[in-house]
């Protein structure tokens, strides 16, 4: 892992700007647990201050520093990110795995399933499920059906990538030397997978996140707990451009902007580390 990461940054000028992109990210996210004030505390400074060295991004409608609210905002919409990648990755490496390895009625019974929720609209889905359960529809429901709706396409791509596997010789020296299924999968195939588990992780986390802002945006989330997207609604319910506050969506725009970058650029160098070719390229022209 360490010679790979050594490699990534060496070779590859995009995977060194994501990770610099997203420790900015990160880094304001870890404010937030020095905030001076609570997140959903309002009315504690002047309203409508512009960005100063006071307030050094301004506040806004509600008596809120915009800065300190940004570190809860970011800190939420990094977390429902990767709660959602990380329950959705588990649900696609296990289908994909079993569905790739095992074959037959198996493979066909979880690749009907799977092209089910492929073809499923998403996002009509989850407003109609916030109308029903607009009371219970939390950050946390949020992040969980979100998760149980975004596996499809990776599990359909690790099955496709086992399926290779299975035909290999080591495969079958495995089998042949009396290792179980679950030891083969685990031990022989998984490390060839995990390369792409970790590259769809980034961009299903820009997937979630980027639905979330919408669905924030519009009403259709729990906009009390502070993200990004809860920020930019309340700037709309204020009506801060027509007022002239500006500084209130200027900097969760940005900064939502700046980790979809972030986080793309890690994406796209690692699916270049995957591909040998690439890989080689770039360390011949280096």
């Amino acid at each position: 892992m360490i010679a790979v990461l050594r490699d990534l940054f060496r070779y590859n000028g995009e995977f060194a700007i994501g990770c610099m992109i997203m420790a900015i990210i990160l880094g304001i996210a870890a404010a937030s647990f020095f905030s001076p004030y609570e997140p959903i505390d309002s009315y504690l400074v002047a309203l409508d201050a512009p960005p100063s060295l006071e307030y050094v991004f301004g506040t806004n409608s509600r008596g809120q520093d915009i800065f300190w609210q940004l570190t809860f905002a970011i800190r939420n919409t990094l977390a429902f990110g990767f709660i959602v990648a990380l329950i959705s990755r588990i649900l696609a490496l296990a289908i994909g795995l079993i569905s790739g390895y095992v074959g037959g009625i198996v493979d066909r019974i979880l690749m009907s399933i799977n092209d089910t929720f492929i073809v499923i609209p998403l996002f009509p889905l989850l407003v109609l499920l916030y109308f029903v359960l607009r009371d219970d529809m939390t950050w946390f429901v949020l992040a969980l059906v979100m998760a149980g709706l975004g596996w499809a396409y990776d599990a359909r791509l690790i099955r496709s990538v086992m399926i290779s596997l299975r035909t290999r010789e080591f495969t079958n020296t495995s089998v042949f030397s009396g290792m179980s299924m679950p030891r083969i999968v685990t031990q022989e195939h998984l490390p060839y997978v995990l390369p792409i588990v970790f590259s769809t992780f980034m961009n299903n986390m820009n997937w979630s996140i980027g639905l979330e802002v919408t669905l924030a945006v519009l009403g259709f989330t729990d906009v009390d707990t502070p993200t990004i997207g809860g920020m930019i609604f309340w700037a709309n319910q204020h009506s801060a451009m027509v007022s002239g506050v500006w500084w209130w969506y200027f900097f969760p725009t940005l900064f939502v902007t700046l980790t979809f970058i972030g986080l793309f650029l890690l994406a796209i160098s690692m699916n270049e580390y995957i591909d040998p070719r690439s890989r080689l390229d770039r360390m011949g022209n280096s």
